[in-house]
């Protein structure tokens, strides 16, 4: 199956369930005032067979979360953290208010007062909604660039060959291929932030510290990506050192953490 296919039909499946989660969410909060405008959309019988069928809104919702989380690092990355807003609350927070009131409270069953109760988070999951109906719609859209999916789906299929090389043994080779995958993403990445690399043949740390300087990644991940490139480099370079098994299992687990959380 095409990448955007099989992309559209899970951002379905998502966009499907998210709306019955969404009504047994109303259910929850609302219950006689939502089952009468149920019954007087669909009729006393539909309306039965209808609410008989809504999941459990807190056995559900934490599976449908962690799956769209998967996808939308790969789909719309830059609408994540948004959605995680509506998950977590802030860190400060003196006082539980209806605008702060998000998902977490709501699984914990937090009721704070008669304005303040568990449909304050209504909100929060329809926004949490919206933004899978918007990555849906990105899809779709002919302006869509699809490179970032494929090509994340082509470099998970090369970690697992380099995999293979280390493996057998061959542990040049795994790290000289994994620092290819590497220096690949941290182009891609560059290219996404606007980041423009004058240096003729670039390295993975060039794009490394284009990417600091630019302030698209942090010191912490700086400092892992000049890691997997002195590893890298130790792979491309016979210096009297080999490559232990150790670096090898660095590098491959490191640029398998960078593909997920570096874009």
């Amino acid at each position: 199956m095409p990448t955007e296919t099989r992309f559209e039909g899970d951002l379905d499946h998502l966009i499907k369930s998210g709306r019955m989660l969404l009504d047994a969410m109303r259910y929850e909060c609302h219950g006689e005032t939502f089952k009468e405008r149920v019954v007087k959309s669909l009729g006393t019988d539909n309306a039965s067979k209808y609410l008989d069928g809504l999941p459990n809104f807190k056995a559900k919702y934490q599976a449908w979360y962690s799956e769209y989380i998967a996808l939308i690092k790969r789909v719309l990355p830059d609408r994540l953290k948004d959605f995680l807003s509506y998950y977590e609350y802030p860190r400060v927070r003196k006082v539980i208010t209806v605008e702060n009131y998000m998902m977490r409270d709501y699984l914990q069953g937090f009721v704070i007062s008669s304005r303040v109760d568990r449909s304050a988070a209504i909100p929060a999951f329809t926004q949490q909604l919206r933004i899978v109906e918007a990555a849906r719609a990105t899809l779709k859209s002919s302006l869509m660039n699809l490179t970032s999916i494929l090509q994340a789906d082509l470099f998970d299929s090369e970690i697992d060959s380099s995999r293979a090389l280390a493996k057998a043994g061959f542990l040049r080779a795994a790290g000289a291929m994994c620092g290819v995958i590497l220096e690949k993403h941290l182009k891609h990445t560059c290219a996404n932030h606007g980041i423009r690399i004058t240096k003729k043949n670039p390295t993975i740390s060039d794009f490394n510290s284009a990417l600091k300087s630019n302030g698209s990644i942090s010191i912490p991940q700086w400092r892992q990506l000049q890691h997997l490139a002195d590893i890298r480099n130790l792979c491309d370079h016979d210096r009297g050192h080999e490559p232990q098994i150790p670096d090898i299992d660095d590098l491959l687990s490191g640029t398998s953490k960078v593909l997920k959380t570096v874009y």
